[in-house]
């Protein structure tokens, strides 16, 4: 060990030191809302935005309509700073007024640079960049009445279903809750997906709100969380989401990889369609690896996210609602699907653009995840389908 010692020079002793205390945060999973965002001082991103002045508009208003519903002065937590509810409002409203008032690109940046306190995300565990996926609203064809062809229910969330807060217990558990049942006055965990799927523990119990042609259908519609359903006579219905069952989001892709059936460069919701389509005998087994299972309600307008506000697409984004500020304004940088005629993707282009942090995901979890609401049609199942590309993630607050 001396020799050792006498053989390290100095310097650079010192300099693996500063390393190693400059970065500790990206060596471990962020876990509490005051490490999630990093105050930025340098180095800030050009706010440059990609999308029509309109959509962000409506995006505010309606993100603006949930903040007006709070306390003026509940307390939101950016990274390490307390903000009020009202400053989140006078924010967003200032952000639309310099929008509108700077024509001039580089004048904006500045404006923005002048006004606005940034944040950027801490990123996934040794890695200040963000995962960034997509998700959509799908359609699918289904029927009110079971039948031959329509086979595969979906349910509304069963009466045994519990929440139980377990901030109540303990002050060390404030935020966190379990979702339970009651077996012969045992608190269990809720019945899996395969307890519903395969042994049918809700059958003929009057849940079923729909039913879909393809076992593979509802379990994409569980991981979009809602979605349009066209009836045999032509009528649409709009169902979201109600309830979970507690368990954990498990990846069926990744489970796909593990067992050889893909590989990981070739993963998305369109080759797992494909593959299940094409080996039907392991749909249960692929399906049934993810324990988590949705429960949904019929709504009138859609679709809803997590603070119950219609999203816009393009502008409303998932991130994990332990981590990050409900209704936050957010910039991102990432990068988006270019679609020929046929509907292949020819190349992946940069873009950023204002975003609102407007839901949230059972996969997504940790300060290095975001998903993307794109709306519904074919660009926006193919940008949903195939995103899974590194970005950045910015929160914007105006100073005081």
């Amino acid at each position: 060990m001396g020799k050792i010692k006498k053989l390290i020079n100095p310097a650079l002793f010192f300099v693996i030191l500063c390393l190693s205390a400059c970065f500790p945060v990206l060596e471990q999973q962020v876990r509490v809302p005051e490490d999630a965002a990093v105050p930025v001082k340098y180095f800030l991103p050009l706010f440059n935005d990609d999308m029509d002045i309109g959509s962000l508009v409506l995006a505010i208003e309606r993100n603006i309509g949930y903040l007006e519903k709070l306390d003026p002065e509940a307390v939101f937590q950016y990274g390490p700073d307390k903000i009020l509810c009202r400053q989140v409002i006078d924010s967003q409203k200032a952000l639309i007024d310099l929008i509108i008032q700077n024509d001039d690109k580089e004048q904006l940046n500045n404006e923005i640079r002048k006004h606005f306190k940034v944040y950027r995300a801490a990123g996934r565990a040794g890695n200040s960049k963000v995962l960034f996926t997509g998700y959509f609203e799908p359609v699918f064809e289904a029927s009110i009445i079971p039948d031959d062809v329509f086979r595969y229910p979906i349910y509304r969330k069963p009466d045994d279903l519990i929440v139980i807060d377990l901030s109540a217990f303990n002050d060390k558990f404030r935020g966190e809750q379990i979702i339970a049942r009651i077996d012969e006055n045992r608190v269990v965990p809720y019945h899996a997906r395969h307890h519903i799927e395969i042994e049918k523990v809700l059958h003929e119990r009057g849940l079923e709100v729909a039913w879909l042609k393809d076992p593979v259908d509802v379990a994409f519609l569980h991981i979009q969380g809602s979605g349009r359903l066209l009836l045999p006579g032509g009528e649409t219905i709009l169902v979201g989401y109600e309830a979970s069952n507690g368990r954990p989001y498990r990846s069926i892709g990744r489970y796909m990889v593990n067992q050889g059936f893909l590989e990981m460069e070739e993963i998305s919701m369109q080759s797992i369609r494909k593959y299940l389509s094409e080996n039907p005998e392991i749909i249960h087994e692929v399906l049934n690896h993810n324990p988590s299972y949705v429960f949904f309600q019929l709504r009138d307008t859609g679709p809803l996210g997590n603070i119950n506000v219609t999203l816009t697409p393009g502008r409303s984004l998932a991130l994990d609602s332990k981590l990050f500020p409900k209704g936050a304004l957010c910039f991102i940088s990432c990068s988006k699907p270019v679609e020929d005629d046929h509907g292949n993707i020819t190349e992946w282009e940069d873009f950023s653009r204002f975003v609102l942090n407007q839901d949230t995901g059972g996969a997504i979890k940790g300060a290095g995840r975001a998903d993307i609401f794109w709306g519904s049609g074919s660009y926006a199942e193919l940008a949903a389908g195939h995103l899974k590309h590194e970005g950045e993630l910015y929160i914007l607050i105006k100073k005081q």
